[in-house]
């Protein structure tokens, strides 16, 4: 209809921003997103992976994530988390459907958020039971609101979101499409391509730059291209004779046109990228290969840097996807959680040291510790213990607890503890008890000489003669039980040896 001479139409309706007119699978798909590149090389999912630290990214990011075991949990109260089995523990941490592996469902899954933009998985079920979790093509896929409720449409087929895993990059204002970091980052990859493009064809060139001829031109066009063929045909037989002197006509001049990549600082400008494009994916640039900066020190700190601010916050993004659409959102007892502990561990004598660290002061059992490295658990590996005399938790004695002395935390039955300490008791109060003494037979006519000490087991008569004095002879008196019980002592005229 015609308003004052304006054609008004019915308003048109879109559930999202992005134009309709241009598939996402156009060659350069970011006429999908409405990015103009500005003259750069145009990118492609498949040419984006051609950049070296692109491809490292996705595959780096996929792969760590998707090596992450993943397990299902039951809150048991006061016994604590309690790992459950059955088909859900299978088909999370083992084979989602009949046709892939775990590995590869969650690494596909992870190339499509690192890509794309979104991870898309759909839940099959039967009954209430979840039967296998089946991986979607995000680029096939639109998401749309029907009745306030999102509703995911992929080849004519519409699937209910509490059906659907989704998780995306970033999500857009309207809470349906999503940034992809490929768009976000279309400038630096597009410049790293093309930067990759130029050196190639430099070198390609045998490092000739274009160049420009200068001097008298002939007349007419044709005369130019003649001349420019010839100059072209001597630099093309110098470099395939390998020869470095070729002929130009008298009165010319070749020049170089462009920058040489040195002064342009191709290589620094190369290394930027990578900079870049790791920023793009908030990744560390060591694992793009970067050791530009790299120390010791703060390559280490670079991993902590990893696992807490971006390997964590993903599983945790997923984590909570798959609580919400397996177990609804009424659900507070059973859930699903990665364990970190495979991409934390350090060098062989680091991670020894801190199981044992960890068993010393009642954190982990033996068993738990050994479970951490896939080690068969042994019997009586079940207690903690702590440090000191490394005995099982509650053993230890403790004074105070009873009125005489002696601990009795085991309601009085003896451990293997209590047995070898009452053995060494017996032993250190043997030692320490008090030894029988010596006969000691003392004459005074003669004098003592060593020699004439005798020493006899088990009794010791010691032989002391001085001159012009009496001889005392004094004999011990022992009871039934070997013990000096007195002293007999007479006079005699002399000792005999």
């Amino acid at each position: 209809m015609k308003l004052f001479g304006l054609n008004i139409g019915k308003a048109e309706t879109r559930t999202s921003p992005e134009d309709p007119r241009v598939p996402v699978s156009a060659a350069n798909f970011l006429q999908f997103f409405n990015v103009n590149t500005y003259g750069l090389p145009a990118v492609t999912l498949d040419a984006a992976l051609t950049v070296p630290a692109v491809s490292a990214s996705v595959s780096f990011l996929s792969r760590s994530l998707a090596n992450l075991p993943l397990h299902a949990y039951r809150d048991a109260g006061d016994a604590g988390a309690v790992r459950t089995g059955g088909k859900l523990q299978r088909v999370l941490n083992e084979a989602p459907n009949s046709e892939w592996t775990s590995f590869g469902f969650r690494q596909y899954f992870w190339q499509q958020v690192f890509t794309g933009g979104r991870g898309l998985a759909w839940i099959e079920r039967i009954g209430p039971n979840v039967d296998a979790i089946w991986p979607i093509d995000s680029t096939r896929a639109t998401v749309k609101r029907v009745n306030g409720r999102k509703i995911y449409t992929v080849d004519n087929r519409e699937y209910p979101a509490a059906d659907v895993i989704d998780v995306p990059f970033m999500l857009k204002s309207d809470q349906l499409a999503v940034h992809s970091p490929l768009v976000m980052g279309a400038k630096a990859i597009s410049l790293a391509i093309a930067m990759g493009d130029y050196a190639s064809g430099f070198f390609a060139g045998g490092g000739v730059p274009p160049l420009a001829l200068t001097g008298p031109m002939p007349a007419g066009a044709d005369a130019i291209k003649r001349a420019q063929a010839d100059i072209k045909r001597s630099i093309d037989a110098a470099k395939s004779g390998s020869d470095a002197i070729f002929p130009i006509p008298a009165g010319y001049e070749l020049k170089p046109v462009g920058f040489d990549p040195a002064k342009g600082q191709m290589t620094e400008a190369r290394r930027l990228q990578i900079e870049e494009i790791a920023r793009l994916f908030n990744l560390p640039p060591v694992f793009v290969q970067d050791l530009t900066h790299g120390t010791f020190s703060n390559t280490e700190q670079q991993d902590l840097h990893l696992v807490k601010h971006l390997i964590a916050q993903w599983a945790k993004a997923l984590e909570e996807e798959l609580n919400l659409k397996l177990f609804g959102a009424a659900n507070n007892r059973r859930y699903v959680e990665h364990s970190l502990d495979a991409m934390m561990r350090g060098d062989f004598a680091t991670r020894m040291a801190g199981m044992a660290q960890g068993i010393q002061t009642a954190i982990l059992t033996p068993n738990e510790a050994r479970n951490l490295d896939n080690r068969p658990p042994l019997a009586n590996g079940d207690d903690l213990y702590i440090q000191g005399a490394t005995v099982r938790l509650g053993s230890q004695n403790d004074e105070q607890n009873t009125p005489d002395g002696n601990a009795d935390d085991n309601g009085g039955e003896d451990t293997p503890m209590d047995e070898q300490s009452r053995k060494i008791d017996a032993i250190i109060e043997k030692l320490t008890q008090p030894q029988p003494q010596p006969v000691i037979n003392v004459d005074a006519r003669t004098e003592v000489h060593p020699p004439e000490i005798k020493m006899e087991l088990p009794r010791i008569e010691i032989q002391n003669v001085m001159h012009k004095r009496g001889a005392v002879k004094k004999t011990a008196v022992y009871d039934q039980n070997n013990r000096i019980s007195g002293m007999i002592e007479e006079e005699v005229d002399d000792v005999q040896g």
